[in-house]
């Protein structure tokens, strides 16, 4: 295993597009965390986002992690762009003369995903700790150390999303294209999702809210970590000054979502796998 991440690593290392995005990844991280001595203006009043407990511990967990949930396409870029390059580099052919097997190619690559989710997690978690143990009115470790599950998702997230785009990147064997599939896909689901919402509340069924949300690899995906809103003191008192029937508010990490991006990210590594079987590279 350590052979074929030195292998990727040493790829990753020689492109220059990648170490920016890396770069720029990094950098919007470290913004993140200055965020709490933003001033911000309410009634006339000057606060900092800290002053809002929005870096309370255990809050901080969960409102990081869906933030930075929104950056992991800096990395699937760079997932993409160095599977993609290797095509038009005759990269992997080269490989394939140096001795390595079809199977060890993409383990290489699923190891170097891994890692990137697990990296991504790791710097998530050491900026939000920062964060609250800067700012957060609680110090307490049964506090601090309490609902870390959304790392966990925060990572499950990624490598479903990761395993998606070295897929395409191996099924178009093009960045822009495989990006552009990535988009396409996007598209199309958000398409099937207002279809279902439209039929559940003509029809009073429940197919979107029952089934799509856990079935579909993105839907999945981004209901693994829902929003934190609703959690922060000031949109809490707004809402329960305004009643609305039917209305609540959910935040754990369903099981069913867990099973379902493991399912699709195994398929999409078993579906790379078979293209890379049956290609002559």
């Amino acid at each position: 295993m350590l052979r074929l991440l030195d292998i990727e690593f040493h790829k990753f290392k020689h492109s220059k597009s990648s170490k920016v995005l890396t770069i720029i990844y990094l950098t919007i991280i470290v913004v993140l965390m200055l965020t709490g001595i933003i001033p911000i203006t309410i009634n006339g009043e000057k606060y900092a986002l800290s002053d809002l407990g929005l870096f309370n511990f255990p809050l901080v967990w969960h409102l990081s992690t869906y933030f930075a949930s929104f950056l992991k396409v800096f990395i699937a870029i760079v997932i993409v762009s160095l599977t993609a390059s290797e095509y038009s580099n005759r990269t992997l052919k080269q490989n394939l003369i140096d001795g390595l097997s079809k199977k060890e190619l993409l383990l290489s690559k699923v190891y170097f995903t891994i890692v990137l989710a697990i990296t991504a997690t790791v710097i998530v978690f050491l900026a939000s700790l920062i964060l609250g143990l800067i700012y957060s009115d609680f110090d307490e470790p049964s506090i601090i150390f309490s609902q870390m599950g959304y790392l966990g998702g925060f990572f499950l997230a990624h490598l479903v999303f990761f395993t998606f785009c070295l897929f395409a990147g191996i099924l178009v064997k093009r960045g822009a294209f495989a990006l552009g599939l990535v988009f396409v896909y996007y598209i199309f689901e958000s398409i099937i999702n207002a279809v279902a919402k439209g039929l559940d509340t003509y029809y009073d069924w429940n197919i979107y809210d029952g089934y799509l949300v856990h079935i579909l690899p993105l839907n999945a995906m981004s209901n693994l970590i829902k929003q934190p809103f609703t959690k922060i003191d000031l949109v809490k008192s707004t809402t329960s000054q305004i009643p609305i029937e039917g209305l609540e508010f959910t935040y754990d990490i369903e099981w069913l979502d867990i099973i379902s991006v493991l399912i699709w990210s195994g398929l999409f590594v078993y579906w790379s796998f078979a293209l890379l079987k049956r290609r002559d590279l």
